[in-house]
């Protein structure tokens, strides 16, 4: 038997229509809950062959690619229907350490779209080609345009195709990363390894002729006609070629918003893998601050924002690997709270350390939901409450899921804090 009907009852953790074949559950790719679909099995994972009968929430996709491009998991289920399914993945991840009922509502920050792209160029038999993956495969496909960027990225395809002919003759893959700034696009070009001289000169025309902010090779500057700037709160931070930043601006704006709200009357913060001063600027209106971050570029674009914006709180930088030199207890003890935001592997060092410590309150933002559990586990383990997990949607369409969980300790073991920064 090669082909059964189906009907699709909930969506998976990928996005795929989850339904009861005769062998089990079948994970059925492009399949939204109420389809009745009949599934070919013929191939190394089920495909549709047929809608029998359409769920009322099936939507048409928003982009002509979908389904080719590997960009986005689901597109044709209707935003109350996604949005849901977001929902439960956080429920689901949270439920085993008894603490759902914290868990408040999806927040959608997609706002204009995504200010940041990464276009591929590979050398093909046709010349250049630039796009992105197509969905499970390492091949491209060519992209003009992609629907969830902001207005300001419209002209990015254009942007990688025109540089990416610079490196006709290069058999590396070359990857383009496209930010829209303040000033304009801001290029950060990787693959290819150093720029000889005639590279570099052809690179600044270009710029000139695309009218872009900043062309750099894996981080190194070739070329700067305007300051490459995003506005933090009241600060314009000269970002460093290809530093972190969140997908969107109001997701940025939304995760400060949260973490602000929930800090309360704190005046003495650690904002622990700081980057650009995401946190740390915004927090330094109301509290001193102590940043700590590993990436030395983003330190100094924080600390020259810091210099160049007038009304802020006293911020203490320190570069510093806190996957192995987590801050202790005793370094910890100063702080009225913590904010951390570590990479899509969490913060298990630092949490250990946390979890050990007298601040009173820590607020974890993580893109990672399983790394976020595993390290909420070890701070509810050592007597924090989870006050609160606020999931935020900056992602639209695909299964990553932000949160901002804020954490209390018991007042009765909180110890008195040193009020000295530095």
């Amino acid at each position: 038997m090669t082909q059964v009907t189906v009907e699709i009852t909930r969506l998976g953790a990928k996005g795929d229509g989850i339904g009861m074949g005769p062998d089990g559950p079948l994970y059925v790719p492009r399949a939204i809950p109420g389809d009745i679909v009949a599934v070919d099995l013929a191939y190394d994972e089920p495909q549709i062959a047929s809608i029998e009968r359409a769920s009322p929430h099936r939507i048409a996709p928003l982009c002509p690619l979908f389904g080719s491009c590997g960009g986005c998991l689901i597109q044709e289920a209707d935003l109350s229907t996604y949005r849901a399914w977001k929902q439960a993945r956080v429920v689901e991840a949270l439920t085993p350490l008894g603490v759902a009922s914290c868990i408040k509502p999806l927040i959608d920050a997609h706002g204009s779209g995504r200010r940041r792209v990464t276009f591929h160029a590979r050398r093909s038999a046709h010349g250049i080609e630039i796009g992105f993956m197509r969905a499970r495969s390492h091949d491209l496909i060519p992209i003009d345009a992609c629907p969830l960027l902001t207005p300001g990225l419209a002209r990015a395809p254009f942007v990688a195709r025109t540089l990416a002919q610079r490196f006709a003759s290069s058999t590396k893959p070359i990857d383009l990363v496209i930010t829209e700034t303040m000033s304009g696009l801001d290029v950060d070009l990787r693959g290819h390894g150093p720029a000889n001289s005639s590279l570099r000169k052809s690179l600044a025309l270009d710029a000139e002729h695309l009218d872009l902010a900043r062309i750099a090779m894996h981080g190194e500057t070739v070329i700067e006609r305007l300051r490459p700037a995003i506005q933090i709160g009241r600060a314009q931070v000269m970002i460093p070629p290809g530093a972190f930043l969140q997908a969107t601006r109001l997701g940025e704006e939304t995760l400060a918003s949260i973490v602000l709200q929930a800090l309360g009357s704190a005046s003495l913060v650690a904002d622990l893998f700081s980057g650009v001063g995401t946190f740390a600027l915004r927090l330094a209106q109301m509290a001193g601050v102590h940043a700590v971050e590993n990436n030395s570029a983003a330190l100094a674009a924080l600390d020259r924002a810091l210099r160049e914006t007038q009304g802020l709180k006293p911020i203490s930088l320190e570069e510093r690997d806190l996957f192995k030199r987590p801050l202790n207890d005793h370094e910890l003890a100063r702080f009225d709270a913590v904010v951390l935001d570590p990479p899509r592997a969490g913060a298990e060092a630092q949490t250990r350390m946390l979890a050990r410590s007298s601040v009173s309150k820590i607020i974890s933002v993580s893109c990672h939901l399983g790394s976020f559990v595993r390290d909420a586990e070890i701070l509810i383990k050592a007597g924090y409450r989870l006050l609160s997990v606020t999931p935020v949607d900056q992602f639209r369409y695909s299964s990553h899921i932000e949160l901002v969980g804020v954490f209390e300790k018991d007042k009765t073991q909180a110890k008195p804090k040193r009020r000295l920064l530095g």
